[in-house]
């Protein structure tokens, strides 16, 4: 059993209560537009992390993240991509693996629009967290957390982090 504790576009942000619910973490999931490495460093000093780099990342992040990160987490085949989309509006340069070899829990980032669903057409659940960072178009920063047990994924919980400014 594996808690996650998932985040995204945290544009060179990071502060006290993320690094609260960090703490409380097996494994730190960074979907992307990490910003200055500080982010992940900080993150990494404490908890395993997985990340992919996002669009406004530059180089370094670039170097030391990969744009698309599949792995397994117990027994659940997961995928993580910064520009994914959701289901019926996938990236269209990710649509064709979708279709031939889904996984099952596939997660984005970059809208910075919180949403759990899942896709019937592949059979898989979507996870976008938002956007925990200060900067963007979001009001309420946001993360998710959940237990992968197994094959299972539960208690899945949306940890609203507060107003932006």
């Amino acid at each position: 059993m594996k808690k996650i504790l998932l985040l995204s576009d945290t544009h060179s942000h990071i502060d006290d209560t993320i690094l609260k619910y960090v703490n409380q973490a097996d494994e730190v999931w960074h979907a992307g537009d990490i910003g200055d490495l500080v982010v992940t460093d900080t993150i990494k000093k404490l908890k395993p992390l997985r990340a992919v780099f996002g669009n406004i990342d530059d180089d370094k992040a670039r170097m030391e993240f990969p744009l698309h990160n599949r792995f397994f987490c117990e027994g659940v085949d997961v995928w993580i991509t910064h520009i994914g989309g959701y289901p019926g509006k996938y990236n269209p340069n990710i649509v064709k693996e979708i279709a031939l070899n889904p996984p099952k829990l596939f997660i984005s980032g970059h809208s910075h629009i919180l949403k759990v669903m899942m896709d019937k057409k592949y059979n898989f659940l979507h996870m976008n967290p938002g956007a925990c960072g200060i900067h963007g178009f979001h009001q309420v920063r946001t993360m998710l957390r959940f237990v992968i047990d197994g094959d299972k994924i539960k208690d899945l919980e949306v940890i609203e982090i507060g107003k932006k400014g």
